[in-house]
């Protein structure tokens, strides 16, 4: 029997900063995190409520690069804004309650319903879970695996989610993502634009430049595209209509190898994002301190 509003109000856990000892304090900041950022931006434009109010309001086609800065801004404050996290995930639902969009069919999507809402943050514990298993030095161990899904779940309180939405065990988590892949999405052109996009020079690169950024764009694009598809659920890519080779997922592999290996020989200023940085180290003076204190002649 679903609980009523009140009873689910009382059973809900207040959301709790994250800080040093967290999964998530040393991984989610690294610039390798945003590898599976297409994926799972593929994944949850799949959704058609997201698809839809992403086609009509995103800036996703006119500033792809401003549009995923300040997603990618958004995230580390989750996780390294200490109590600024808990403001911006009231921010966010403040800044998405307007946003609503028609469809083809004449169907009205609303940004904050709870399905689509919570899809989007779930959609984190499958990007993380298949990062470690191609990305990092080694696969998460059963049990960091379980402390990355408790504080995933964190996150989602964090990010207002409604507690009902939140799976209560890894395996409900899985049944829960599997039937939305086979049931709930679908092929959306949003997804099939932004695979569309890889290797294009983004369109507010000035003209002059052009010519020289394509190249690198162009190189960009074939390994974010390998990474992208090589990274979506296989039902997902069956229907999107890219087709995975066994030749593609070794070449993803070499590349996941080099990725993870070469990642902890860079110094910490240039694994971590800036806000990811700046909070870590802040945490290591605020360690020093409280150690001085304690030593302090009394």
């Amino acid at each position: 029997m679903p609980k009523s509003p009140s009873a689910e109000k009382e059973s809900a856990r207040e959301p709790v900063p994250f800080g040093p000892g967290s999964v998530l304090w040393d991984t989610m900041g690294l610039y390798t995190s945003a590898i599976a950022g297409n994926g799972v931006f593929i994944l949850q434009v799949m959704h058609p409520a997201i698809g839809t109010v992403v086609d009509r309001l995103s800036s996703f086609r006119t500033d792809p690069l401003g549009r995923a800065a300040r997603s990618f801004a958004s995230v580390q404050t989750w996780v390294y804004g200490g109590e600024a996290a808990i403001e911006e995930g009231r921010r966010l639902r403040e800044m998405h309650k307007p946003l609503s969009a028609v469809d083809e069919d004449g169907n009205r999507h609303h940004a904050l319903s709870a399905e689509p809402w919570a899809w989007v943050h779930l959609t984190g514990f499958y990007a993380a879970v298949t990062a470690s298993r191609y990305f990092a030095p080694a696969p998460l161990t059963p049990d960091e695996e379980q402390q990355v899904f408790d504080e995933f779940m964190n996150l989602g309180r964090i990010l207002r989610v409604p507690e009902r939405m939140l799976p209560k065990t890894i395996p409900d988590y899985w049944d829960y993502f599997d039937d939305m892949v086979a049931n709930t999405l679908v092929p959306h052109k949003v997804a099939h634009e932004v695979l569309a996009q890889m290797g294009q020079v983004p369109p507010n690169v000035p003209g002059p430049l052009r010519p020289a950024v394509a190249p690198l764009s162009a190189a960009g694009g074939r390994l974010g595209r390998l990474i992208t598809v090589g990274t979506l659920p296989a039902e997902a890519r069956r229907k999107l209509g890219v087709s995975w080779t066994a030749s593609d997922e070794r070449r993803l592999k070499v590349a996941g190898q080099l990725i993870g290996r070469s990642t902890p020989l860079l110094p910490e200023r240039v694994r971590y994002m800036p806000i990811a940085y700046r909070a870590r180290q802040a945490a290591r003076a605020r360690e020093r301190l409280e150690r001085t204190l304690a030593q302090r002649p009394m």
